[in-house]
């Protein structure tokens, strides 16, 4: 999987501010930049500069070698997942479909979230084995119960 790092420093700047609970108003300010620039910038749409950088990083109290850092710390993580190309997966589909491993087996049927992060990087999110759901659906629909509104 491609990222591009202009989407990676942008989902780490606007994660940056919004920690600190700061608007796009204000960092634009502090950095001497216009605000639609800066949105764009956290949305990955355009390439800061430099010096445009370390003013927006300035304006975060950020020094810039962090940014960078945790930035390539998200960028090797995401490079390592492995993507199957649609192409594979649509002619998988259409070929027989293996059984699915009983429960208890070595491998994932899913994952689930995670009640806390461990750590600020992409990289230390692990995958958790999901619970066993019961797939069987138990609804009674009955008549809706009236319920009686008495004015004073």
């Amino acid at each position: 999987m491609t990222v591009l790092l202009r989407e990676a420093i942008g989902d780490r700047l606007r994660h940056a501010r919004t920690n600190q609970r700061r608007t796009l108003r204000d960092i634009s300010r502090a950095a001497r930049v216009s605000l639609g620039y800066l949105s764009e910038v956290e949305r990955g749409q355009k390439e800061a500069s430099s010096e445009l950088l370390a003013s927006i990083c300035e304006a975060l109290e950020l020094p810039l070698g962090d940014l960078l850092h945790k930035v390539a710390a998200d960028v090797s993580a995401l490079d390592t997942v492995e993507v199957t190309p649609v192409e594979e997966v649509e002619a998988t589909s259409r070929e027989s479909v293996p059984e699915r491993e009983p429960a208890g087996s070595a491998g994932f049927e899913g994952g689930r979230l995670v009640s806390e992060l461990v750590g600020d990087d992409l990289s230390d999110l692990r995958l958790q084995p999901a619970p066993r759901m019961n797939t069987t659906l138990r609804t009674t629909i009955g008549a809706p119960k009236l319920a009686s509104t008495i004015a004073a």
